[in-house]
């Protein structure tokens, strides 16, 4: 066992949205490095099907993030349970696909809930349990609609723009606490999430075990800004930092960076997902 391995056995993690996708390929990864993880996400059989894979160091809980006295709960029973939480991975999201126009109030609601509200509420509620011991690591996954508004997504984006500014300023809140965060910017990656996607220029798609990999990279060795694949941050700090609009913006285009949602607009694919995301009332 590296030295590196020993600073993240024995601790304890809470990972949401884990039941599939990213969230699922972080738990086996944070199992794999010693982490007792919690494996939560809304559907609590694909919680459990997640932990049973991942076996001993697993142990799953159904939770919706956008109740958020449950979410306070989960956090006190883990504390209860292991005596401690030493990472929250803030990972739920949902993104049904749509132009502002035609987006049903309901979809904007549960993406701000589910996107932002809970990882403001998720943070906050880390927070108060890590920094009276002086450590702890947060973890919020960002996406690059981000850093670049994307078309079909105006709400996701606005999220996960949100869920930047908030690290960025929790970050200046914890400084000489012991405690971390970290926001982690993932370009389009293989899971229900993006059924009907387009792959844009230059811009494959990654597997979710990339993500996760680069999360525990995170964990044993703290940074703030994280980007998946690392080339992604290229965009982040040239296009949109450097460049002047009127460059950036055809250089977007040009990527077909413009096209990867609304691609999804009407994919009969996508339907069981949109279904479970915002299911009808």
């Amino acid at each position: 066992m590296t030295g590196q391995t020993r600073r993240l056995a024995g601790r304890v993690a809470l990972v949401t949205g884990a039941g599939r996708g990213i969230g699922a390929a972080t738990s086996r990864a944070l199992a794999a490095a010693g982490v007792r993880v919690v494996v939560s996400d809304v559907d609590g059989q694909a919680a459990t099907a997640t932990a049973e894979q991942i076996g001993g160091l697993a142990r799953a809980m159904r939770l919706d993030v956008a109740d958020r006295p449950a979410f306070t709960a989960a956090l006190d029973d883990v504390e209860h349970t292991f005596g401690r939480l030493d990472i929250l991975v803030n990972n739920a999201a949902v993104l049904p696909v749509s132009q502002l126009a035609d987006e049903p109030d309901i979809a904007t609601t549960r993406q701000l809930e589910i996107n932002l509200h809970a990882v403001i509420h998720g943070t906050r509620e880390a927070v108060r349990r890590m920094r009276p011991r002086g450590t702890g690591h947060i973890i919020n996954v960002s996406s690059a609609a981000g850093i670049v508004g994307l078309p079909g997504a105006a709400t996701y984006s606005a999220t996960k723009y949100g869920v930047i500014g908030l690290s960025e300023a929790v970050r200046a809140e914890l400084r000489g606490t012991g405690v971390n965060i970290s926001y982690v910017v993932v370009r389009l990656v293989h899971t229900d999430m993006t059924t009907g996607f387009e792959a844009a220029r230059l811009m494959k798609p990654i597997p979710a075990e990339t993500v996760a990999a680069a999360i525990i990279r995170t964990l044993r060795r703290p940074r703030f800004d994280v980007f998946v694949p690392r080339r992604l941050a290229a965009m982040h700090y040239t296009v949109k930092r450097l460049l002047p609009r009127a460059v950036g913006e055809p250089a977007l285009r040009l990527l077909h960076a413009d096209r990867v949602v609304l691609a999804a607009l009407g994919n009969p694919q996508r339907a069981a997902y949109e279904r479970r995301i915002c299911p009808p009332r």
